[in-house]
């Protein structure tokens, strides 16, 4: 839900920026265009659906007779950060695509078969399958290492997020690499 609040509205349109050539307002403001396009819309109505979300974790936590230790919650806290930003990092590549694509919605209507996948346990994955959505498009991570970070159902929650720390760091770079490269070939819809 912190993904939608934040950055969903504004990737989800991207696609429409560029086509309808509202990108180059967007690339003459005096900041980042990537901090631009990515933070211009902010849904409120998210960030209650977030906070239920906390309560119902909490909640959880009480009936398991379970109270996790602050190192834990310090750990849970920055891997939802990371579980975000690898989020961002997906929807971000994808419609950053559109700049090669007239049409590019369909693309980001893919990214929801990709949240689809975070959604279950890591233990039905095997091979490659488990390879490619825990390093390459890392949805398995979002989910998995959060909670078992939380729990202590982790055998070494510094490995484990140590691993996520660094997929997070190679996604965001990835997704900015593909940004500066797509904003090199545009030329404007009104040119």
């Amino acid at each position: 839900q912190l993904f939608q609040g934040f950055f969903f509205q504004n990737l989800s349109t991207l696609p429409d920026l560029i086509r309808t050539g509202k990108l180059d307002l967007m690339l003459l403001l005096p900041i980042d265009a990537q901090f631009a396009v990515s933070t211009w819309r902010f849904g409120l109505d998210n960030m209650v659906n977030a906070v239920v979300g906390c309560a119902i974790v909490a909640f959880s936590l009480a009936k398991l007779h379970y109270l996790p230790g602050l190192g834990n919650i310090v750990l849970y806290f920055a891997a939802v950060a990371m579980g975000v930003a690898i989020q961002y990092s997906l929807l971000f590549a994808l419609s950053t695509f559109a700049f090669w694509i007239v049409r590019a919605q369909g693309i980001i209507f893919g990214y929801f078969n990709l949240s689809n996948i975070g959604r279950y346990p890591d233990v039905i994955y095997r091979g490659v399958f488990k390879v490619v959505f825990s390093y390459f498009i890392p949805m398995i991570l979002v989910a998995n290492v959060p909670v078992r970070l939380l729990t202590g159902a982790m055998a070494n929650p510094l490995a484990g997020f140590a691993k996520m720390f660094v997929v997070t760091s190679c996604i965001l770079l990835a997704a900015r690499a593909l940004w500066v490269t797509a904003l090199r070939r545009y030329s404007s819809a009104s040119s």
